[in-house]
């Protein structure tokens, strides 16, 4: 019998898969992104959010003549007649006309309430106007003593034909007046008559 060979049985390769290594590794996969799908970013989802509350109002300042002076914060949508109020309303005496209450009130503006009301003048009293007219005693124009005629002079306090007409000679002869005292080198006119001439003349 001849010798025979004997096989060596052959075991099957055995096959190693490559490591993953660096950032790939341990990396979970995302949902979104299989299914095609992008997430927002937190950023832009935070701005969005904020966005309908910070337009639900206004902040206005209400200074001026008001019993809350300050800021106040209102509803969008409100107008200055609720500005005034949140301020507690004006003080009294103080108008509003200048306002247009029914204005819709800007973020951020300022609301200034001020215009007292104004004091009317108190009337004129009667008993002065009268007496004035009654009297006569309305403001003359002085008596120039130096071109004043004769009607002019009988015009003054104390002054009748005779003193007028001496006030004349007197002028005639000096050369006029240089001073109201000198009407005292007048005949028939004293100190007491001077005294209520002087208001009413001048050189």
């Amino acid at each position: 019998m001849r010798g025979s060979v004997e096989q060596a049985p052959v075991s099957a390769p055995t096959l190693t898969a490559p490591s993953i290594e660096g950032d790939d590794a341990g990396a979970a996969v995302d949902p979104a992104a299989e299914s095609g799908e992008t997430a927002p970013a937190a950023g832009t989802a935070a701005g969005d959010a904020a966005s309908p509350a910070a337009g639900s109002e206004v902040v206005v300042d209400v200074v001026g003549r008001v019993r809350r002076p300050g800021i106040a914060v209102l509803p969008a949508g409100s107008r200055v007649v609720d500005a005034l109020k949140a301020a507690g309303g004006a003080r009294p005496g103080v108008r509003t006309d200048s306002l247009n209450l029914a204005r819709p009130l800007t973020d951020g503006e300022q609301i200034v309430v001020g215009r007292a009301a104004a004091v009317p003048a108190p009337p004129a009293a009667s008993g002065t106007t009268s007496g004035a007219t009654s009297s006569g005693a309305s403001p003359t124009a002085l008596v120039n003593l130096n071109t004043a005629d004769q009607v002019a002079l009988e015009t003054l306090p104390g002054v009748g034909p005779v003193t007028a007409a001496a006030i004349l000679q007197w002028r005639t002869e000096h050369g006029g007046f240089t001073a109201v005292e000198e009407l005292l080198e007048v005949s028939g006119i004293g100190d007491a008559t001077l005294a209520e001439i002087a208001p009413h003349v001048t050189i």
